[in-house]
């Protein structure tokens, strides 16, 4: 196991970055805390699924942002879309 700065604990033995799978411990700050709560209860999925799922879209939203693109979002009620801003 490494310590890192963050306070997070990465299993290097469990999982390959070959897509097998990995665990992680790590420290949800309480802002992503509430996040992850909120996202369960919109979905009924498990914080596993959850951040499973929240991983691969942020690894999508990297890659459009990399790229040089942008991700458009609309809200109910809105006529425009606008860019997503990953902050």
């Amino acid at each position: 196991m490494v310590q890192k700065n963050s306070g997070s604990v990465i299993d290097q033995n469990a999982g390959t970055s070959s897509g097998g799978q990995g665990r992680v411990t790590f420290n949800l700050s309480p802002r992503a805390a509430r996040a992850l709560e909120q996202v369960i209860g919109l979905t009924g999925d498990s914080k596993t699924d959850t951040i499973n799922r929240a991983i691969s879209v942020y690894a999508y939203v990297e890659e459009v942002l990399a790229s040089g693109g942008a991700i458009l979002v609309s809200a109910a009620g809105e006529s425009e879309p606008k860019e997503l801003k990953i902050f």
